[in-house]
């Protein structure tokens, strides 16, 4: 094989993240000539021996220390040696797409609900430690696949940012459907999670946005019923707590108002108005007992109406067995 005396890197697009010089035959006294925003990265037996930033180069073994110390080349000459020279591209990538590729499950911390969203945004690199990247990402190809490499990151970016945004809602109190209004937020803190693996390869994270958090309209629809149903019983349950502390209000004036057989109280247990007499269904019960203050005397208090009242009242489970059983003591020592 011929001996290379020009060895240089023109590449047919920006894309392309590292190349490797496919003859690995070189001579003392060729030409290296590395572009703008490349690296030229001399490889011997796994190692980056040298490295060469943009210009022209004349290889000698005076600014090829390494490769000298590992092959012994002698000064001057044209003394042949083998070695791997790498093409790393340094310039910004900046308008590069990444999206979920399947939902993210979540638990959302407002509703404490099962649900899942998918992300979509924009990322951008560049090669910041050649001699790291190159260690850790290229193989024997002549010139490495860069959309395998981008697949690589990305995946990673799938993985990390996952985790990132089930924490993030999770540390801000902030529901996923409320999301998209702090994307910027979101997007910074995403960021600081996915950086450092990608330094691990030498890679600087130039840029990282979410431009959208988005859920399936399946399970948006199927939310929607559920807080819908959730809301209902909610409302009922105030109403039911709302009735209840009228009742045991009611209850306890009629109580102390039974002491004195000639109050309001007085004349109606002793009238025998009990809690279906007289009562239109559907009235909350504290209302009817409220209403029947205003009954007329006409006699002592009724034990069996009030025990009435009590028994219908833990039925309803507006009270508990521990009250009912205070209560019931109560009327029965008052006879």
């Amino acid at each position: 094989m011929a001996l290379i005396d020009r060895i240089k890197f023109d590449a047919p697009s920006d894309d392309i993240l590292v190349w490797k010089f496919p003859s690995e035959e070189l001579k003392l006294g060729s030409q290296l000539i590395v572009n703008q925003s490349q690296e030229a990265l001399f490889l011997k037996g796994g190692q980056v021996c040298d490295i060469f930033g943009p210009g022209r180069h004349t290889l000698t073994s005076a600014n090829l220390p390494l490769i000298n110390k590992l092959v012994n080349l002698p000064f001057g000459g044209k003394t042949p040696f083998a070695a791997e020279v790498w093409f790393i591209n340094k310039s910004v990538k900046r308008d590069l797409k990444w999206g979920t590729p399947s939902p993210i499950p979540l638990i959302d911390p407002t509703y404490n609900y099962p649900i899942s969203a998918r992300a979509f945004g924009r990322w951008g690199l560049r090669v910041q430690d050649s001699r790291c990247f190159v260690l850790h990402i290229v193989d024997s190809q002549v010139m490495t696949d860069s959309a395998k490499i981008l697949e690589y990151f990305i995946g990673e970016i799938h993985q990390r940012f996952s985790a990132a945004l089930a924490k993030f809602i999770t540390e801000e109190k902030t529901s996923i459907f409320e999301i998209n209004v702090k994307l910027n937020e979101l997007s910074q803190y995403s960021a600081t999670v996915i950086s450092p693996e990608f330094a691990r390869f030498g890679i600087e994270l130039i840029n990282f946005n979410v431009e959208s958090v988005t859920i399936p309209d399946d399970e948006k629809a199927k939310f929607q019923e559920v807080l819908g149903r959730r809301m209902e019983i909610e409302q009922i349950s105030k109403v039911k707590v709302g009735q209840a502390y009228t009742t045991m209000r009611t209850f306890d004036t009629l109580e102390k108002a039974a002491e004195n057989p000639g109050g309001g109280a007085g004349a109606l247990l002793a009238g025998g108005l009990g809690l279906g007499v007289g009562v239109g269904a559907g009235v909350p019960l504290g209302k009817q007992l409220g209403d029947s203050l205003n009954a007329t005397p006409e006699g002592g208090q009724d034990m069996v109406t009030r025990m009435q009242i009590l028994k219908r009242m833990l039925d309803e489970k507006l009270i508990s067995q521990e009250e009912f059983d205070v209560k019931k003591k109560a009327i029965l020592d008052s006879v």
